[in-house]
């Protein structure tokens, strides 16, 4: 994700098996002449999929290509980038697809983190990894400023007009080759359903993460007959336009944390109130002027200079709350910043922003969005005094007054119903998509289940024995039958209470 779009949108994650034989059709799997293998009408060569923190993949990689306007077949065409984990042992017929968030995350640059938690689904299915059109590597639609970067900092001028130029110049770069109103949900929806098709598959199993939620849900409404199972995790609503409720969930998810720090006696007494120090400091950096401090690139060791900016604390707070062993450290941040050392925060900024670059492709979130959200969102007086304010709804909105839309599909906000077997699981204290959220979408559905992680941030399928309740639901699809008592031992890490972490 880009620093642009980094401060908007985070303001705003086998080699074949030996025994593996044709399950979907005779001949529709095996090798080719050249070494490649096949499945359905699909040829696939040896790839690794990899992610900086995570083991690499072995898979099986292909190219697909599909007509940029599914109503105009004829026009141009553009290719995806498919990826295959072929299952452990004898597959069933019903792959799943796992479908990454954002909007603008790579399927197969995601797989790779959270590749752990698919294990024992592997057992007996194929995983079908498809990159998004306009990420990873379909047809990427990444924006960039003047000098080719596409990163800007906390000092760097996010004002509503400087983001409508920046999309601006995006749209005309990108649009030489591309029809950015084709790059939404429901385009992706119908590409997944041609890949499906095309590796013989009669039906797929959803897993969709965070805003993949979103497209499993929607490719569910679209496509029932071709849906087996779906998991959602991290949940979006088809109901909720995307950022509208980004502050007050951020809100809601530093009180719940600081909370425990103040409920910890060893927080509470080292580190004081973070309440109060997060006031403190934030009304320093919003005054600006603060000199410039020295501190360590936590990656590579070098030494940096630069003003503390309020944009450094607010990515922090978003981004840090996602996951307990980040949240935990909130509190020793905003004390040491509270007492005037800031190079911790400048650190652990630049580790975000390194970290994050490139992994959104801010050019697809705006197609997915302006189409889809920015009609919708509103500023509220009630988010003024929060930490993201109304910025995130404000730039937004600027950013799509230059953006080429397509008009959002009938029935796009409409729940998803019916019988199809539905999982849905959140953390405790996601600050994005809390689970209020799950609680919403399954109401509608008569064989849904909500399943909610204690002292769990966001994306929690990788969580203690999440891996094995998920499994059964896609072996049974039964979310009903699912014995989940397992995750009452799970539990949010304790406050750090000082520059050694939490005391025992």
């Amino acid at each position: 994700m880009s620093t642009r779009g980094t401060t908007i949108a985070t303001l705003l994650a086998a080699a074949l098996a030996a025994g593996c034989a044709a399950q979907t059709g005779e001949g529709v799997e095996g090798p080719l002449a050249d070494g490649r293998m096949r499945h359905g009408t699909l040829a696939f060569e040896p790839c690794s999929l990899s992610a900086v923190g995570a083991s690499a993949v072995e898979a099986q990689c292909t190219r697909f290509e599909v007509p940029e306007d599914h109503d105009a077949p004829d026009g141009r065409r553009i290719e995806l980038a498919v990826a295959w984990i072929p299952a452990k042992g004898q597959a069933e017929p019903d792959p799943v697809f796992m479908i990454a968030g954002g909007p603008g995350q790579s399927a197969l640059e995601s797989y790779p983190s959270v590749a752990p938690a698919f294990s024992d689904v592997r057992r007996n299915r194929h995983v079908l990894l498809v990159d998004a059109r306009g990420t990873g590597g379909s047809h990427p639609l990444r924006c960039s400023d003047g000098e080719g970067d596409n990163a800007f900092g906390p000092a760097d001028d996010m004002s509503p007009d400087a983001m409508r130029a920046f999309a601006a110049q995006c749209r005309d770069t990108l649009a030489k080759d591309s029809d950015l109103r084709r790059y939404g949900t429901m385009d992706h929806v119908r590409d997944l359903d041609l890949v499906r098709a095309a590796f013989g598959a009669p039906q797929a199993n959803l897993v969709g993460v965070s805003y993949g939620t979103r497209v499993a849900q929607q490719y569910a409404k679209a496509f029932p007959a071709q849906v087996r199972t779906v998991v959602i995790d991290g949940v979006v609503p088809n109901t909720l336009a995307l950022g509208q409720e980004h502050a007050r969930n951020l809100e809601d998810a530093l009180a719940a944390q600081f909370a425990r720090c103040r409920a910890d006696k060893a927080c509470l007494a080292n580190l004081g109130d973070p309440t109060a120090q997060l006031a403190a400091v934030r009304t320093a950096l919003q005054a600006g002027n603060l000199a410039e401090v020295r501190f360590r690139d936590p990656v590579n060791g070098a030494w940096h200079t630069q003003a503390p900016q309020f944009g450094d604390l607010a990515a922090l707070l978003r981004m840090f709350s996602y996951q307990p062993a980040t949240a935990s450290t909130l509190p020793l941040l905003l004390h040491e910043a509270a007492n005037g050392r800031y190079e911790p925060l400048m650190a652990q900024s630049r580790l975000l922003a390194s970290s994050l670059g490139d992994m959104i492709a801010h050019g697809m979130q705006l197609s997915v969005m302006c189409t889809e959200d920015a009609s919708d969102l509103k500023s509220d007086p009630r988010d003024s005094t929060s930490v993201l304010g109304n910025d995130m709804v404000e730039l937004m909105q600027a950013q799509c007054e230059a953006w080429p839309v397509a008009p959002r599909a009938a029935g796009f906000r409409a729940p998803l119903d019916g019988d199809v077997p539905v999982l849905a699981i959140s953390g405790e204290y996601d600050p994005v998509t809390p689970p209020r959220y799950g609680e919403e979408v399954v109401k509608h559905l008569a064989n849904g289940r909500h399943l909610v992680a204690p002292g769990q941030g966001h994306a929690v399928l990788g969580v203690g024995c999440m891996p094995k309740l998920f499994a059964q639901f896609i072996e049974r699809a039964d979310a009903a039958g699912i014995d989940a008592t397992c995750l009452e031992r799970l539990a949010a890490e304790p406050p750090f209470a000082g520059n050694y972490g939490w005391e025992p």
